[in-house]
């Protein structure tokens, strides 16, 4: 059954992401919106809007992922065009949000620069947030307006289940993972596990405990981001050490910073499964790398806001 949308409908894209913003257009049966980004010679960037957006209710698709202060910026501009030409509401699709680590105070004299993003989208006009799997769910607290946080972990979740593996236990690369892994644990029926990694004096190597049995076990590694690949490599290492059958592991954004891709296809994963809230360029795909598409799940979620219908059984 097609999506029903109305007159005021609008939906456009910036820089970040623009096949995964094609690909929503296409499921909603419309047309990405009329705009064009250029660059002043020193690099500023200008933002023209080609169509007449007056009274329109506006969705806006752009991950904040690298170059994150680039589209972070696009962004903003963005905002304050729609706001300034008079849309009646601006609703920004998120993917991935970017700065989301920096979301506490670790140590003295540190930003919270997760706040000060949130602070710069609802100033810049932003009325509304769609994003998937925020690195702290406390984030979604820094807003004075709604957002609605999408769980990549039911898209990752239907994937293993599909695959049909025997023998399965989730393991939680570190403790702070345990809740994501206890839940795609949950969704699978399989037991669960922890890799515990401790310094017991400074200076002294970290040792490295594995809490369940993963002997001859299909081992499964859930994360929310994989930048540097560098845990993921190391758990399934010594998961194989240690008597794993096979490790694969899965996360929802695929940051794949610097030599990432590398680290993977050189470890003892079997296969990396993201979804494509950050684009993954030619160049970074892999046959050890899935590749799976949230633009399902982002299109029923605009639909459902569009509409003024409940977005809760999509968390279901």
């Amino acid at each position: 059954m097609p999506y029903q949308l109305g007159k005021n409908f609008k939906l456009f894209t910036l820089n970040s992401n623009p096949e995964l913003a094609q690909e929503i257009a296409d499921l909603l049966g419309c047309e990405l919106g009329k705009s064009s980004i250029n660059h002043f010679s020193d690099g500023e960037v200008q933002i023209s809007i080609e169509e007449s957006v007056r009274g329109k209710e506006v969705y806006l698709v752009q991950s904040t992922s690298q170059p994150g202060s680039e589209h972070v910026m696009e962004l903003l501009i963005m905002i304050d065009a729609l706001k300034r030409a008079s849309a009646e509401t601006i609703n920004v699709v998120i993917p991935y949000y970017g700065y989301a680590r920096q979301d506490r105070k670790a140590s003295s004299r540190e930003p919270i620069t997760a706040k000060l993003v949130a602070n710069m989208l609802e100033k810049a006009g932003a009325t509304h947030i769609i994003t998937m799997d925020l690195h702290a769910p406390q984030i979604q607290g820094f807003f004075n307006m709604p957002v609605d946080q999408l769980l990549g972990g039911r898209i990752l979740e239907k994937h293993f289940a599909d695959k049909g593996l025997e023998d399965v236990i989730v393991v939680a690369p570190d403790n702070g993972g345990l809740g994501r892994a206890r839940t795609l644990a949950n969704y699978l029926d399989a037991p669960i596990g922890f890799i515990d990694k401790r310094r017991m004096e400074p200076g002294e190597p970290e040792t490295v405990n594995i809490v369940g049995d993963i002997e001859g076990k299909n081992v499964v590694i859930i994360v929310d981001i994989v930048d540097t690949a560098t845990t993921i490599a190391l758990a399934a290492n010594v998961l194989v050490e240690n008597g794993a059958k096979a490790v694969y592991a899965c996360c929802t954004h695929a940051v794949l910073s610097g030599d990432s891709v590398q680290r993977i296809e050189e470890s003892a994963v079997t296969e990396l499964v993201v979804t494509n809230t950050i684009r993954v360029p030619e160049e970074k795909r892999t046959p050890k790398i899935t590749i799976l598409s949230v633009a399902p799940l982002l299109a029923e979620a605009i639909e459902h806001v569009h509409n003024q219908k409940p977005v809760t059984p999509l968390f279901e």
